[in-house]
């Protein structure tokens, strides 16, 4: 695998122009009083199947071959890298397979079926899950599309920091979700061609931190893998985006599920918008990092809105007022 290239992401971007419109980037006087500053959230939640991956999807499997078409595909999910991979597949008539946890988002489930996958439950975990796809993959000759060692999958998700820069060149800061990494290493790939002065922070639970462990040790290591915020659920670390998050990533954050529920919260009340957790996990950062951040003009990467009715009721069931402390780390 080679990391792909912004002229990867400029092509990426082409492919996917016809069947996914760009996203919005607004800025919420309510949210700017939050961190006291100038913030804007590229809602990734607005996209068709509610997530950012659909980017990738459509990316990679527009350049499938024929042969790999008529064998079909298969992926491991927690939901929103299914539903992608379900979305690009129904566009361009490839049959669809995903492998999800036995607790999967029962709305994801949903939506990947009437997309025409077939959905196959194994495992209390993703990374269950994810090795019960590989072995469907060797024993039936599916193309597997792993979640982020995809370098098609990571030019296509990164052209959403082409559209935060193209609608605010002057931001200073993006601060991203990380599960496995494709998104922040997209991002890394984009702004580090464009604005290499832009600092991008990645910001991840602290209830599954394998990619931040890894970033941190410079090499794959395996964590706790106990958050609620499904798009950050991973236990094992990525080798690709790691790679690249290595070499540009600039800040790395963790924040507990509690500060994720109430930004998921503050997301409802002052940007009038729902996100599912992990696409909430960026604001939860800002707040923790707002005494750094005044002055700035900060991106804030809403990755995607499919929560469930029950996380959403815990969420609102939060009593505390705010989060308090802060843990980052900078290399």
């Amino acid at each position: 695998m080679r990391a792909p290239t912004f002229e990867d992401v400029l092509l990426a971007r082409q492919r996917i122009a016809p069947y996914l419109r760009r996203t919005p980037l607004h800025s919420y006087p309510a949210v700017n009083d939050l961190i006291g500053t100038e913030v804007f959230i590229k809602h990734e939640n607005y996209q068709p199947v509610g997530s950012f991956k659909v980017r990738g999807g459509v990316n990679l499997i527009s350049q499938l071959s024929e042969q790999e078409r008529a064998r079909g595909v298969i992926a491991a999910s927690t939901g929103n890298h299914g539903q992608s991979v379900s979305f690009a597949a129904r566009l361009f008539g490839v049959k669809a397979r995903i492998v999800v946890p036995e607790g999967a988002n029962p709305g994801k489930v949903a939506a990947m079926r009437g997309m025409g996958a077939e959905v196959i439950f194994h495992g209390e975990r993703f990374d269950e899950a994810r090795l019960h796809c590989e072995e469907l993959a060797r024993q039936n000759g599916y193309r597997y599309i792993h979640s982020g060692d995809e370098p098609l999958l990571i030019a296509g998700v990164a052209t959403e920091a082409l559209e935060m820069l193209e609608d605010e060149p002057a931001l200073d800061v993006i601060i991203v979700p990380v599960g496995g990494g494709s998104g922040a290493s997209g991002i890394c790939i984009t702004t580090r061609a464009i604005k290499p002065s832009l600092r991008v922070i990645g910001v991840q639970s602290d209830s599954s931190p394998a990619a931040y462990e890894s970033w941190r040790q410079k090499q794959l290591v395996e964590a706790p893998n106990r958050t609620i915020a499904e798009g950050l659920a991973t236990g094992s670390a990525f080798a690709l985006p790691q790679e690249i998050l290595w070499e540009m990533l600039d800040e790395f954050l963790l924040v507990p599920d509690e500060d994720i529920m109430r930004a998921m919260v503050w997301m409802i009340e002052r940007a009038h918008t729902l996100a599912e957790a992990a696409g909430a996990a960026a604001l939860a950062a800002a707040y923790r990092m707002r005494d750094e951040l005044r002055g700035k003009r900060v991106g804030l990467v809403c990755s995607g809105g499919n929560t469930s009715v029950e996380h959403l009721k815990e969420a609102l069931s939060l009593d505390a007022p705010e989060p308090a402390g802060s843990t980052s780390e900078s290399r």
